[in-house]
């Protein structure tokens, strides 16, 4: 089963998407900042984050910066209201998956979640095939 970190200041947003992805079968779970978010990933198996950019003290760029130092396996979709092209430029250099602003369609980041984790289980397939 795929495991989805959610991270967001937004705590009802947390819960709403946590639930609706839980009901479709994904084991989710959400933080609220940065510090817990890297204390999550670095105790549990994540296989893609759900991040917010703009988050009070550490913002989405610094977990950006620590997860790739750590593991770039982990797929990545920023999910923020900041729709300035130097953000989504700055978080392409990171290497994040999908950037999607929010105000979204619940069924656009289920398809662009599915869309993420199908790449990640073939690149995992062609791995090991090596």
């Amino acid at each position: 089963m795929n495991s989805i970190l959610i991270v967001d200041d937004d705590i009802k947003l947390c819960a709403t998407l946590s639930e609706d992805l839980n009901e479709i079968g994904y084991y989710t779970h959400f933080v609220t900042n940065v510090s817990d978010a890297l204390e999550y990933i670095n105790s549990s198996d994540v296989n893609l984050i759900l991040l917010d950019l703009k988050m009070p003290g550490k913002d989405g760029f610094e977990l950006l910066s620590e997860v790739r130092k750590k593991d770039t396996d982990i797929k990545i979709i920023v999910q923020t209201a900041n729709s300035d092209v130097e953000s989504a430029v700055k978080a392409a250099k990171f290497g994040v998956d999908e950037y999607i602003l929010k105000a979204y369609k619940f069924d656009k980041l289920l398809l662009t979640t599915r869309r993420v984790l199908q790449k990640k289980s073939s690149e995992h397939a062609e791995n090991q095939a090596i």
